[in-house]
């Protein structure tokens, strides 16, 4: 048996079980993995893969168990990689962050800032999409971590820790009737156009779950992913806007009023999320720190041991 072998596997499987897209994905000929896995076949005893004539069509129930094996031990290879190249350059390396429009424009400006001052040799990536696309990124090793309010928690593969609390804030123009409530109600909000996000993003099923709790059904005007475009829709007087409390500047947007929302919508936690039993290089934890003063390097490691369901803000 051999690390070869178990690539080939893995890799197999991440091609459709097409062995030539495997062969082409890792820069070898197609004779040579089929070879490679009938070996790996004939020492376990097994079949790993159900066949129709010579191709490969599936996973048999014995290979579902040797492919997670397979994962297990590739990554802990790619760890043991991690950590000769982590110990050879500790403050030098490539850190990639996926995340949401939100996050990547209000919250981690200062995070990325300060960290870059930290670690100014370490090449930093964004990349963005919505909660369940950004996940995948993680689960699939295209990023180190993900950061996001929706739907991270509780992905198979991923741990979840809890960042910092938030509240949504109904944005409108300096001279609209709802700044002359002394307790803005959903019904007030409902009576006029609501622009806010789409529903993938920034806690829009809590705003969903506030107004069908009281049995509302508010127009929805307009959605989108970016707040600034929320807000600008709301300057050209087209609705009320129902935004991210971190996507709001007073300074920035001296064109609009915020009413806070709260106690009308809930609090939202933003979360990180890193891949189970992967290898996270020390600047990375460093990161995670700068993000959220509550999380340090031990609460991240006991949660990468498996440790985090209890842990809450």
């Amino acid at each position: 048996m051999n690390l070869h072998q178990l690539r080939f596997v893995r890799e197999a499987v991440r091609q459709n079980f097409n062995l030539t897209d495997a062969a082409k994905a890792l820069y070898t000929s197609q004779p040579g993995v089929s070879k490679a896995i009938i070996e790996l076949e004939e020492e376990l005893g097994v079949d790993i893969f159900t066949r129709h004539g010579k191709r490969i069509r599936g996973l048999t129930e014995p290979g579902q168990l040797v492919l997670q094996s397979v994962e297990l031990i590739m990554r802990e290879i790619d760890s043991l990689k991690r950590i000769g190249k982590e110990y050879a350059a500790q403050d030098s390396g490539s850190f990639t962050i996926a995340t949401t429009h939100t996050q990547a424009r209000y919250t981690l400006p200062r995070v990325v800032q300060a960290f870059m001052v930290k670690f100014p040799k370490v090449r930093l990536s964004l990349l963005q999409g919505n909660p369940r696309q950004i996940a995948e990124m993680v689960q699939k090793d295209q990023a180190d971590l993900a950061i996001a309010t929706e739907s991270i928690a509780g992905v198979d593969g991923l741990i979840t820790l809890p960042c910092y609390q938030w509240e949504h804030v109904v944005v409108v123009p300096p001279d609209h009737p709802l700044l002359k409530s002394k307790a803005v109600s959903l019904e007030e909000i409902a009576s006029y156009p609501v622009i806010t996000y789409d529903s993938a993003f920034a806690g829009r099923s809590k705003i969903d779950h506030a107004f069908s709790l009281r049995g509302l059904k508010p127009d929805v005007l307009l959605e989108a992913i970016d707040a600034d475009v929320i807000k600008t829709y709301v300057e050209l007087g087209m609705g009320v806007g129902i935004i991210a409390g971190m996507a709001f500047d007073p300074e920035r947007d001296r064109n609009l009023k915020a009413i806070p929302a709260g106690q009308l919508f809930g609090m939202n936690v933003s979360r990180v999320a890193v891949k189970q039993g992967a290898y996270l290089r020390s600047y990375i934890y460093t990161f995670i720190e700068l993000l959220a003063p509550t999380l340090n390097r031990k609460l991240v490691e006991q949660a990468m041991q498996g440790n985090h369901e209890n842990y809450e803000l």
